[in-house]
């Protein structure tokens, strides 16, 4: 049998490199670094945003034209898209016991004075006859200007009578009661119109006034301290969406909608090109600028928890929690109102993760 030698140095070798593969081998991990957090110091600014709202256009003025008596449609003079001016004949309308009753009235009328033109007479000549003394009796001057007073009395209720008759079949004719254009038709020659009739469900015609438009525009609670009676506001339309026109605010509510919790802002566009048309949806870039300065934060600094909205604040190399309510925003920025001083130290990009009294180095 053959002795095998091995070399000493190789047995040492071997057992290095044993004892380094063992169980208890320890690995070496470089330090983690501590994150970097940055911060800034608050300041106040004065912020300027803007938003977009939608508007609508209407007629300066509007007018659904009705029949104030039963009657017939006689002529029809306008159609839809007719300009017509204030005063103009638009429908005649015919119902023939106005004409009846205006002609009794009549009649009643000129019974009437024929009655007290003899009564006034009588009384006239009684009264130049009772200046003789002892030719008339004091009683019969009295019954005479008895009978004279309560002949006038009847008639002027006779007058009043046929005068109110005269009105009523004014109504048989209906006249523009503005300079405007008519939008809406809804009967035809023939038709039976009036309180009582089918005709009455819509407007006989509908009128309105172009050449002045109303833009109306209900604005946000949190956004109506922006606004003054004079501000200039810019508009667009779908229709014409390479356009912007411009409007002066003339009237403001003063109240908020019960319902939508927003006011009511109207201005007045002039339209004498008729470019624009009632019924269209505008959009109203609304200005908001801040009359005063206000604390500006960024967007990423404001958290948003289950806990409230908050910012963190950095003291004495401690975080801490800063309860805050927002205001306006922009694209990267964000109002806050809440307990500050100036050139605090905030913390940029807020986490929930930061409790309070988390060590933050410099």
């Amino acid at each position: 049998m053959k002795n095998i030698l091995v070399p000493a140095s190789a047995l040492f070798i071997s057992a290095l490199i044993l004892s380094s593969c063992g169980p208890n081998e320890k690995e070496i991990k470089p330090a983690e670094a501590a994150p970097q957090i940055e911060t800034f110091q608050i300041k106040k600014e004065k912020l300027s945003s803007e938003i977009r709202l939608p508007a609508e256009l209407s007629g300066f003025r509007q007018v659904d034209l009705y029949a104030k008596v039963a009657s017939f449609v006689q002529e029809l003079k306008v159609d839809i898209g007719s300009e017509v001016k204030e005063g103009q004949l638009l429908i005649v309308l015919e119902a023939p016991e106005i004409s009846s009753q205006l002609a009794a009235a009549q009649s009643r009328l000129h019974s009437q004075e024929a009655i007290y033109t003899a009564s006034n007479s009588t009384y006239n000549r009684i009264l130049e006859t009772s200046k003789v003394e002892g030719t008339i009796s004091k009683n019969d001057l009295d019954v005479a200007l008895a009978r004279k007073s309560s002949d006038y009395a009847q008639l002027q209720a006779a007058r009043a009578s046929y005068k109110e008759i005269q009105i009523i079949q004014g109504y048989l004719q209906i006249r523009a009661p503005f300079t405007g254009i008519v939008t809406a038709r809804n009967i035809n020659i023939g038709a039976y119109v009036g309180p009582s009739g089918k005709g009455s469900d819509l407007p006989l015609l509908t009128v309105q006034d172009q050449k002045k438009l109303r833009l109306a525009v209900s604005v946000p609670e949190m956004y109506t301290g922006y606004l003054k009676n004079g501000d200039e506001l810019s508009f667009s339309v779908r229709s014409m969406p390479n356009e912007t026109f411009k409007a002066k605010i003339q009237r403001m509510s003063g109240a908020l909608d019960l319902k939508l919790r927003s006011e009511r802002v109207e201005m007045d566009v002039i339209n004498n090109n008729n470019k624009l048309l009632p019924g269209m949806v505008a959009e109203v870039l609304l200005p908001l600028n801040a009359k005063d300065s206000t604390y500006v934060v960024p967007k990423t600094a404001v958290v948003n928890s289950s806990e409230g909205v908050y910012v963190i604040r950095v003291k004495d190399n401690k975080t801490q929690r800063v309860m805050v309510k927002k205001g306006r925003e922009t694209a990267d920025s964000t109002e806050v109102f809440g307990e500050f001083t100036p050139n605090e130290t905030l913390i940029k990009v807020g986490t929930e993760e930061l409790r309070d009294g988390t060590d933050i180095k410099n």
